[in-house]
């Protein structure tokens, strides 16, 4: 009987063991998921300051692949803190830095680089074997990192914008600076008007300014797949695939110009 009772007692406390590990293992488990969110948005930290530095070095079209793949995290870590419920400050915070990294500073290193091939033919940026004058008109699109700032700034403070955006996004304004740069990279004798400072720098002005404005932007999500509701989106959609198939990674920048056309357009008629 009392070799019974030492099995069994044995027995309990081994299964005991063995849920209070099981229970253990999990709670680790779930701890390491919540960081998956912030590992994400890490990514679009690296894949930014990569985009920067290949810029510099001449390679504005690995800053345009560096910044679209960085996108994809940005949405990634969204998605992922939604599913997993891995909501929290630093992750708010860090994804403000990280997408002024990738979505504001290496679209204007993409410039940089753009500026300097327009007064050199070199891609690669030597900023001290330049004048004066073009050093300093080097220095310029860095507003746009500015302004960047004041947009996730004011994002970050804003509680309204939940189904809509007030503003073009820093993440559409540098996909649109990385395809533009691209398309003149790799096909400069076609698009090389494009690197004029003067146009350079009404791009900018007017990004800028949109980063900064009230200008409610149409929500890209579907609700439902009625024509009526979604003409926008569908006729967003045609373009953005016509444009893609016609001028590759550049045809990003025709689809966000197209993208901010709807959205005023819809902002005028129904203000």
């Amino acid at each position: 009987m009392e070799k019974l009772i030492c099995v069994r007692t044995f027995y309990a406390f081994v299964s005991y063991g063995t849920l209070k590990a099981y229970f253990c293992a999990k709670l680790h488990f779930m701890k390491l998921l919540k960081h998956i969110p912030n590992t994400l948005t890490s990514c679009n930290l690296f894949l930014g300051a990569t985009g920067v530095l290949v810029a510099f070095q001449g390679h504005p079209d690995l800053t345009a692949y560096a910044v679209l793949l960085a996108a994809l995290f940005d949405f990634a870590d969204g998605f992922a803190a939604r599913l997993l419920n891995a909501y929290s400050a630093i992750g708010k915070e860090l994804d403000s830095l990280a997408d002024l990294i990738s979505f504001g500073l290496a679209p204007s290193a993409a410039y940089i680089s753009l500026l300097h091939f327009y007064f050199t033919g070199d891609w690669r940026v030597d900023f001290f074997a330049l004048p004066g004058q073009q050093q300093l008109i080097l220095l310029l699109p860095f507003v746009l990192v500015i302004f960047s700032a004041i947009r996730l700034a004011k994002f970050n403070m804003d509680t309204r914008q939940t189904e809509t955006f007030l503003g073009l996004t820093t993440t559409a304004t540098g996909m649109f600076t990385v395809s533009l740069v691209y398309m003149i990279f790799k096909d400069g004798y076609r698009w090389e008007v494009l690197a004029n400072p003067y146009l350079v720098f009404s791009l900018i002005a007017v990004f800028c300014a949109l980063l900064v404005s009230e200008i409610p932007m149409f929500s890209l999500k579907f609700k439902n797949f009625g024509i009526k509701v979604n003409l926008l989106r569908y006729l967003l959609l045609g373009v953005g695939l016509i444009s893609l198939f016609w001028l590759g990674i550049g045809g990003i920048a025709v689809t966000i110009v197209v993208y901010l056309f709807f959205s005023v357009g819809s902002y005028l008629i129904n203000p």
